[in-house]
């Protein structure tokens, strides 16, 4: 089994100190059997190499990408990346092949497919909650709001019921799903907080909080790491 987690280029050099390198390796995953890669290896990286593919967190994906223009000065993307991860994804998709997203993730998960971004949400949405916890002084460990699982019968909604308590560390959020997501969870002031794909596929699930940084105080973060790379194992044994 083979699982490319992609990130941004300074995340790379993190290597195994990367939290999501060490959240697979909390869930059973072997370190060879993890390549972190960026947009510096879009030459050689192909989803058909890999039996999974996690795409964290980052950069702002450029509004471009959903037909606006940049209007904010807090809006820091990075096409490159945008074009790599956007790459990656459809050949993942086109192979079927599980699918993790977090933070950024969601986001770009949800341009690919058609979605739209609140590019700053406290400028676009007045948020009720603090969606960027370490702005207030909180770790990104810590939980810092609840999200209700609005769909029982997703893959989150096996995972976790009712609310739960998550981590928050973003300022964009989805604003139109995209063809073909569902949404499964909202924060409690009424934002996209998790998706997954509508239609019959193995494994897609993008969420907005960061469970990598929660899989050793919560049993539930963990289970989504779980049950990603239990589908990716199953991948692998049948290619």
């Amino acid at each position: 089994m083979r699982i490319a987690v992609s990130v941004a280029e300074k995340e790379k050099t993190a290597g195994t100190d990367s939290p999501y390198f060490k959240a697979l390796l909390a869930v059973g995953v072997e370190p060879g059997e993890i390549e972190l890669v960026s947009a510096t290896d879009s030459r050689r990286v192909r989803a058909d190499d890999y039996d999974g593919v996690l795409f964290t967190g980052g950069e702002d994906v450029d509004p471009v990408f959903y037909g606006e223009e940049k209007r904010h000065e807090s809006v820091h993307d990075n096409h490159a990346r945008d074009e790599f991860e956007f790459a990656l994804l459809a050949g993942a998709l086109a192979r079927r092949a599980p699918i993790l997203g977090i933070c950024r993730g969601v986001q770009m998960i949800n341009v690919k497919f058609g979605g739209t971004l609140y590019q700053d949400m406290k400028e676009d949405a007045e948020p009720e909650t603090e969606h960027r916890q370490t702005d207030v002084g909180k770790t990104r460990q810590e939980p810092s709001h609840s999200v209700l699982v609005t769909d029982t019968e997703s893959r989150l909604g096996g995972i976790m019921q009712g609310t739960c308590r998550v981590n928050s560390l973003h300022h964009q959020a989805v604003k139109r799903l995209g063809r073909g997501l569902k949404v499964t969870a909202r924060s409690e002031d009424g934002f996209v907080e998790a998706v997954e794909s509508a239609a019959d596929y193995p494994f897609l699930m993008a969420v907005q909080w960061h469970p990598e940084e929660m899989v050793d105080s919560s049993a539930e973060q963990r289970q989504i790491f779980t049950r990603f790379v239990a589908k990716c194992r199953e991948g692998a044994r049948h290619t």
